[in-house]
C-alpha cells in the first residue's frame, strides 16, 4: 500500500493541494483574516514541505525550514478561533476536490482528519501565548490508520 506522501501524488501533488488551500483561505472572509499581517513569500512551498513530511514524505520542511516548535508558535497565541478553523478545514476540503485528491474516498477521509486533527489539536495547544510553546515538540506524521506513535510510545 503507498503511503499517503505517494497516493497525494508526492511532492508535486502536496503542493498543489497547498496552493490551491492557499487560494481558498485567501478567498474566505473568515479565514483571510489569519493572513492580514501578511505573510512568508515562501509560505506555500513551506506548507507543502509541512504536507510531504507529516504524510509520510521525506523529512522536506524539518530540513530546510524549521521544526514543530516553530511551526505551532506562528499559530499560537492568538486565543481560541474555532469559527476560523472550522473554515479552514472546510477550504482544505474544497482544495482537495480542486487537485482531485476527492476522487478516493478513503483518502479524501483520511487526508480530512489529519488535516482537522492538525488544526483542531496540533496548531491549537497554546491559545494564551507563543512563549508557552515548548522547545522539543516532535514534527507527528499520520498514515492510513490516523496519527503514528512516537518511537518507544507503542
Amino acid at each position: 500500500m503507498p503511503t499517503l506522501y505517494e497516493a497525494a501524488g508526492g511532492r508535486e501533488g502536496l503542493l498543489a493541494l497547498a496552493e490551491a488551500w492557499h487560494r481558498r483561505v485567501l478567498a474566505d472572509e473568515v479565514v483571510a483574516h489569519a493572513f492580514s499581517h501578511g505573510y512568508r513569500e515562501d509560505h506555500t512551498p513551506r506548507l507543502a514541505a509541512y504536507f510531504v513530511e507529516a504524510l509520510g514524505g521525506p523529512d522536506d520542511y524539518s530540513d530546510r525550514y524549521g521544526d514543530e516548535s516553530g511551526v505551532v508558535r506562528l499559530h499560537s497565541g492568538n486565543g481560541e478561533h474555532t469559527v476560523m478553523d472550522n473554515r479552514a478545514i472546510a477550504c482544505f476540503d474544497q482544495a482537495l476536490a480542486d487537485v482531485g485528491l476527492d476522487r478516493d474516498e478513503r483518502l479524501r477521509q483520511v487526508l480530512h482528519d489529519w488535516f482537522a486533527w492538525a488544526i483542531r489539536t496540533a496548531m491549537a495547544r497554546y491559545h494564551g501565548s507563543a512563549d508557552d510553546v515548548p522547545d522539543d515538540l516532535p514534527l507527528r506524521r499520520w498514515d492510513w490508520d490516523g496519527l503514528v506513535p512516537l518511537p518507544g510510545s507503542w
